[in-house]
């Protein structure tokens, strides 16, 4: 397939800013595709590889610019006074290049074969001259280009393709293209959203759009057989909030494990085949080097062939083994260097509280209960190294709010309570468990957008606009420029939060910055009013930064439901 008939996509979607619409396209196009062509639903996403993969394009706006600049004769300079000006490296390379071959025939016309494969060598480049090869490559493209097709290169290296397609967008098309019922009863209606359930959960299972692609074309039996496949994240079950423990036995029924609410965060670990250890991410980043103590617990104190398991690791203090809060032990998530030093002076205990795949069979379908007693029988419990998650099982309301507050003068946030017959549903926030803490009045935002302080904090990033989502929108709910400290060892700090934040920035203008909405931050709020400034609606009062949340993505975020039930509260 040529690449301009991608890009044509691209330009639809991106002038079509309703979600209906963009189905629309997305599924007329997918009714083209070849099965040799199914590759491409990854391009869709801005993406080269599949979510899972570790594999990253990785390259920097620095780069793009001398590539663009390499491949256009127009200097860097140049390039970066149009980029000022039009705040997208895309819509720069795509008038430059337009002014440069107004009057010359394009070299060649472009395949989408042809950017697979000069896309996926650049992450595989190391040592010396590696720079220059990557250039050279991206050059290739950009000089093979039409003005069009330069924007969506330079888009897809940047991560940054701006047309509107999220995950959920992505299902429904498929939904659209391969199972559309002709008429808008009420059972064709059931249908459409069952089988939208079984692709979305096809997903979550495999992380993997094109496999899910393909076992659409092949029917819904294809896709109630995706497996797990221990080696490979998948995205976790998600728990729903409840107020008081009367509430929670409400949603999950008696009797219910009650276990506790450790302020950590998730591990996905699994043994493949190969007995080959890895430990993902609710993000689906592989943590396996920055965890090496752990990966050791598992080989020593867990028996099985292969499995897969979903845990809570939590932070304590070597010399009092009191648990710390997740802000100390997050900076080793994203940590490469001095591994040793930082696992001695940062070390985690590993809680386990759910087993989703044991000796090549899955059980995500099974009881809690059943998976419950699996994992007590093959972990062998070891206090600050791993065990089974504390829990208790009962019908009795004293008895549970006595484990409760024995949780909390522990040092932990909170209990979750689960319902003992139910499966386990990936990617899903469904009633089989609920969480619940002592009110707190906060939320995970994301910031998409920040401005430079003056006076003694000039040169720092120090008011932050935060969103909620709403489906697949990002909608405003407040700025935020408190809670962060003036100095790095004092804690979550001004600076930190701006250097996380530089390298996604998108655009600036004067001292407020656009930046990519990467960054998720616990905000604590006094209370909730309405807001026409915003455009969630509302607008958070005295709100402050807590901490960082590394462990999360955007797509783990308060939702505008979350935050309209709080008001209603009220």
């Amino acid at each position: 397939m040529k690449y301009a008939e991608l890009c044509q996509i691209y330009e639809e979607l991106e002038k079509n800013p309703s979600r209906l619409k963009k189905v629309e396209i997305l599924s007329e196009f997918m009714k083209k595709l070849k099965r040799e062509d199914t590759e491409i639903i990854y391009l869709l996403k801005g993406k080269v590889f599949p979510d899972y993969s570790e594999k990253e394009i990785g390259i920097s706006e620095k780069l793009v610019i001398k590539a663009l600049a390499k491949s256009s004769g127009v200097s860097d300079k140049e390039i970066v006074n149009v980029w000022k000006k039009l705040g997208d490296l895309g819509k720069v390379a795509e008038s430059i290049m337009e002014k440069k071959k107004q009057n010359t025939l394009f070299s060649n016309s472009l395949t989408i074969q042809k950017i697979f494969e000069n896309f996926k060598k650049l992450p595989e480049l190391e040592g010396k001259g590696t720079v220059e090869k990557k250039l050279s490559l991206i050059a290739e493209l950009l000089t093979s280009a039409s003005p069009t097709e330069s924007k969506y290169i330079m888009r897809t290296l940047l991560e940054d393709l701006r047309i509107g397609v999220a995950d959920g967008t992505l299902r429904d098309a498929i939904v659209k293209t391969f199972f559309k019922f002709e008429k808008e009863t009420e059972t064709d209606k059931e249908n459409t959203k069952k089988i939208t359930e079984l692709v979305q959960e096809s997903y979550d299972i495999s992380t993997d759009w094109r496999l899910v692609f393909e076992n659409a074309i092949k029917g819904t039996n294809y896709l109630e057989k995706t497996m797990l496949k221990p080696g490979k994240p998948l995205k976790v079950m998600l728990y729903l909030k409840e107020a008081t423990i009367e509430d929670g036995f409400t949603r999950v029924g008696k009797p219910a494990l009650i276990d506790y609410k450790y302020d950590g965060f998730r591990m996905v670990i699994t043994k493949d085949e190969d007995c080959e250890i890895n430990i993902f991410t609710r993000r689906l980043d592989n943590v396996t080097k920055q965890f090496p103590e752990v990966k050791e617990y598992v080989e020593k104190f867990v028996e099985g062939k292969t499995f897969m398991l979903d845990s809570e690791a939590v932070g304590y203090d070597i010399k009092t083994k009191k648990y710390k809060p997740f802000q100390e032990i997050s900076q080793r998530i994203k940590r490469k260097y001095d591994i040793e030093k930082i696992q001695k002076e940062l070390p985690v205990e590993v809680n386990v509280f759910d087993i989703l795949y044991y000796d090549g069979e899955s059980l995500i379908k099974k009881p809690f209960i059943e998976r419950r007693k699996l994992l007590e029988k093959i972990i062998k419990k070891q206090p600050f190294k791993i065990r089974p998650s504390q829990a208790i099982i009962t019908d009795n309301i004293d008895e549970a709010k006595k484990f409760y507050k024995k949780v909390l003068e522990s040092g932990e946030e909170g209990i979750m309570m689960k319902n003992l017959q139910a499966p386990y549903k990936p990617g899903a926030r469904v009633g089989y468990g609920v969480k619940i803490k002592p009110e707190d009045n906060e939320f995970d935002l994301v910031i998409i957008e920040a401005e430079y302080g003056t006076g003694k904090r000039a040169g720092w990033l120090t008011s932050y606009t935060v969103a909620c989502k709403d489906y697949e929108k990002l909608l405003e709910i407040g700025k935020v420029s408190t809670g962060l400290k003036e100095k790095e060892e004092e804690g979550l700090s001004f600076m930190e939060l701006t250097k996380k934040l530089k390298p996604l920035k998108i655009s600036e203008t004067g001292r407020s910055v656009k930046v990519k909405p990467e960054l998720v931050v616990t905000v604590v709020y006094q209370n909730i009013q309405k807001s026409p400034t915003y455009s969630s609606g509302y607008a958070l009062r005295f709100p402050r930064i807590t901490r960082l949340r590394e462990d999360r993505s955007s797509k783990d975020i308060a939702t505008l439901e979350e935050i309209r039930k709080e008001v209603e509260k009220k």
